[in-house]
């Protein structure tokens, strides 16, 4: 049974003016697009191709909006990994992120998606700077972490809680094994609660 179990698709928006109602209280997921941001999503609703089967190829490039029930949204932001895209694409979905942050009043955290194969890179620590500039809680998961043994993983995760700025969270993550979904729920809960 979904930990939400009136958790539905909203809408997609491709300009601040398509956002839905800020009123209210949401947590957005941003992360690179093969980070496994969908997956998580998934795994913390506890709903199968949940954050995929709202979004037909190509929304990838929108932000998406999901009821989680009681005025409580989960907020899918772009994957960005531009390599594919144009310029002017690129700009304007730095743009839209930057219009999300300044704008939502009811945005009341923000998960940052990572592979913990890689590193932070430069966009992921834009999400936490926008998040750090308007007081919003950031908690940074670390994905995919099945795929390493438990000292690299540790070893990993050691190092990115220095870099994070004070009162930022961090957990290893992996969808697949289900390992840390509770934990995320948690936070996620905690973000959403009034």
């Amino acid at each position: 049974m979904s930990h939400y179990p009136d958790a539905r698709f909203l809408t997609s928006a491709h300009q601040s003016g398509q956002f839905v109602e800020d009123a209210g209280r949401e947590v957005a997921f941003a992360g690179r697009s093969n980070a496994g941001k969908s997956s998580a999503i998934n795994a913390l609703v506890n709903q199968r191709n949940f954050a995929r089967t709202s979004k037909s190829p190509g929304r990838t490039q929108l932000i998406n909006f999901f009821s989680l029930g009681d005025s409580q949204r989960l907020v899918d932001l772009p994957g960005y990994g531009f390599a594919r895209v144009s310029r002017s694409m690129q700009s304007h979905w730095r743009k839209l992120m930057g219009e999300y942050f300044e704008a939502r009043r009811s945005l009341s955290g923000l998960f940052v998606v990572v592979d913990i194969r890689r590193s932070i890179g430069d966009f992921d620590w834009q999400m936490l700077d926008w998040a750090e500039q308007i007081g919003c809680p950031a908690h940074v998961l670390l994905t995919k972490a099945d795929k390493l043994k438990r000292g690299p993983a540790a070893n990993t995760f050691q190092q990115v809680r220095k870099e994070l700025p004070e009162g930022m969270t961090l957990q290893l993550f992996s969808a697949t094994k289900r390992d840390g979904v509770e934990e995320a729920r948690v936070v996620l809960d905690g973000m959403l609660a009034d």
